[in-house]
């Protein structure tokens, strides 16, 4: 048990709130869940159990505990004073509106004494939107993770240009130690990283389908049988350096061609409209609505097995 007693605080109850609740049980840590609506807490609790029952069926669980030992460091709190008194790190995982997140942080700032790290699941707020008045803003960042943060482990790291140093420095070593994979951003940038690249491609493969060269299920075939399977194991700039003889031979040998191609983009579309409601029907065809959580099960036991299956190459088996 690597967290030694320590306590987290989780703001949030959903989908992602679960998961950090997870992650961090999983490396011993007790942890605090918070939900402003305090009915939904059995059942995130409920939810928990089942994950954790189905994770260890299937070998996936984190850490050395038991699936009921795990389950026994996740305790709902009553409020959020409770969720958050004595916590060495609060993860808010509350939705994405700047306002609530504003009066969220308002109260944890109340409610901290600056030792505590106060820290947002937000994918595209910048900290210093709602960190700002704090009296303990040098505490905060963001700590954004991956849907879904289990199987998925990266974690962006994004301070405000008055966020402590040493905070990050925690943090980082916190997502390390509970099984996550951190990147630091030098500066906040809107979207961030992570969903900056993936607006690129979402807003390449609308042009494609706008411009008539490909339906959506080609579209899609592209990534998971062409970019997909060198993109899970090695990131764009090493699968461009294996490609050639070293980067400086790729820069030399296709810069021309990525630039002139790269030209014909366009300007960014909108992905709504005619088209958003082409593509919507055309990927309610391929996935119905009443089996998107069938499908959303499917693809978690998928990145499951991925998650083994890189476990194991990193390993050395």
């Amino acid at each position: 048990m690597t967290g030694n007693g320590k306590k987290v605080g989780i703001v949030g109850s959903g989908l992602i709130g679960r998961s950090w609740a997870m992650l961090f049980a999983g490396a011993g840590y007790q942890v605090s869940l918070f939900d402003a609506v305090d009915s939904q807490i059995p059942g995130a609790l409920d939810d928990i159990r089942s994950q954790l029952d189905q994770m260890e069926r299937h070998g996936m669980l984190r850490g050395d505990l038991t699936a009921d030992q795990q389950l026994q460091l996740i305790t709902g709190a009553k409020d959020l004073a409770e969720c958050v008194s004595g916590a060495v790190h609060v993860q808010e995982c509350v939705p994405e509106r700047l306002e609530l997140k504003q009066q969220v942080f308002e109260q944890l700032d109340r409610l901290t004494d600056g030792s505590t790290v106060l820290s947002s699941s937000t994918s595209c707020l910048a900290p210093s939107k709602f960190t700002q008045t704090l009296q303990h803003r040098s505490s905060c960042l963001v700590a954004h993770p991956v849907n879904p943060p289990f199987y998925v482990p990266l974690v962006e790291l994004v301070p405000a240009p008055w966020t402590d140093p040493e905070v990050v420095r925690r943090t980082r070593e916190l997502m390390l130690e509970i099984g996550q994979d951190p990147v630091t951003l030098g500066k906040e940038m809107p979207g961030f990283a992570l969903n900056r690249i993936q607006y690129a491609i979402l807003n390449e493969c609308w042009r494609l389908i706008a411009n008539g060269v490909l339906d959506v299920q080609d579209v899609d075939l592209l990534m998971k049988s062409g970019l997909g399977p060198r993109y899970a194991f090695m990131g764009p700039l090493e699968t461009a350096h294996l490609n050639a003889e070293g980067m400086a031979n790729y820069c030399d040998r296709y810069s021309k061609t990525v630039f002139s191609v790269s030209e014909t983009f366009g300007p960014v579309p909108r992905m709504e409209g005619k088209l958003a409601e082409e593509v919507d029907t055309q990927m309610t065809r391929i996935v119905p609505l009443e089996k998107l959580q069938e499908r959303r099960a499917w693809r978690d036991v998928r990145l499951a097995a991925l998650a083994r299956l890189k476990k194991d190459m990193d390993s050395g088996k």
